[in-house]
């Protein structure tokens, strides 16, 4: 039976030992300007909240969606001296909303890393098609682990209103994919459900599931997005965690902790253990 949503700051995977890696993807929510002090969206009021859940779980590698620099910033004040970052903002400039992905040194090294525009010229920072508004981007982390396992990430963010560009957003991380070192995760914020085209296009690229993958299921059986709201099974998961089939997922979980009532985010993180062939 899955745990009710927990409270405070008791982990719902926390630490793992090596050869296994602890992956987390978590939508933080950007900050926005003019947000008053008594809104759940505030960062000021968010942000220990974040921290406590970071210290909680101690991922090896996150991948977080929405970040704006300050917030990255804080996120690897909030990670510590071991972690370093890759990733940058969506606009041209480098600046705007990003997908930075952040790594323990001290578990893996990081071999490569690209940031892609999802659009049909993934090359050119900042460029937009397929009927998404705003840039989108995906930023590819290739890893080795300190035994000499390599594998490769994937962490994204689609677009919300087109399901054009979701659908060819698909495709392309299909491709890189891939191309990447296997066993390879993508993960992130899709902005769509289990069973639409998006996901049909990666499970038939052969990716699968890692909820429904892992040997063990832990946290509540709730949704992705609960806007600040306490979680429920029927919230849409939009946020996933997919990796090739030889990939062994130990454990997966939705993470639904709440401290004293507040939600972190708007969205719940994802988390996977996982072990590298």
């Amino acid at each position: 039976m899955l745990a009710p949503h927990l409270q405070n700051d008791a982990a719902v995977i926390g630490p793992v030992a090596p050869p296994a890696v602890h992956i987390m993807s978590w939508n933080i929510r950007r900050t926005i300007a003019g947000t008053r002090k008594n809104s759940p969206d505030f960062w000021p009021t968010r942000r220990p909240l974040v921290e406590r859940l970071l210290r909680a779980e101690a991922p090896t590698i996150i991948g977080v969606q929405e970040a704006m620099l300050r917030q990255a910033d804080d996120l690897t004040e909030m990670l510590g001296s071991d972690y370093r970052r890759v990733g940058r903002g969506r606009r041209a400039d480098g600046r705007g909303e990003g997908c930075p992905v952040f790594y323990d040194t001290s578990r893996v090294e990081l071999t490569a890393w690209s940031q892609f525009a999802l659009s049909p010229t993934p090359t050119v920072a900042g460029s937009r098609g397929w009927g998404n508004m705003v840039p989108r981007v995906v930023v590819q982390a290739k890893f080795r682990t300190l035994a000499g396992a390599r594998f490769g990430l994937l962490n994204v963010h689609l677009d919300h209103l087109s399901r054009r560009s979701r659908r060819r957003s698909a495709d392309l991380l299909a491709s890189l994919a891939q191309r990447s070192p296997r066993p390879a995760i993508v993960m992130g914020d899709f902005n769509d459900v289990p069973g639409s085209a998006t996901y049909r296009a990666l499970q038939g690229a052969g990716l699968v599931d890692t909820l429904e993958r892992a040997r063990e299921r832990r946290g509540r059986d709730v949704g992705t997005y609960s806007g600040y709201k306490a979680p429920k099974a029927n919230d849409p998961r939009i946020d996933w965690m997919l990796a090739t089939p030889e990939l062994q997922v130990l454990v997966a979980a939705i993470n639904s902790s709440r401290f004293e009532g507040r939600a972190p985010s708007d969205h719940e993180p994802i988390q996977s253990v996982i072990e590298i062939p």
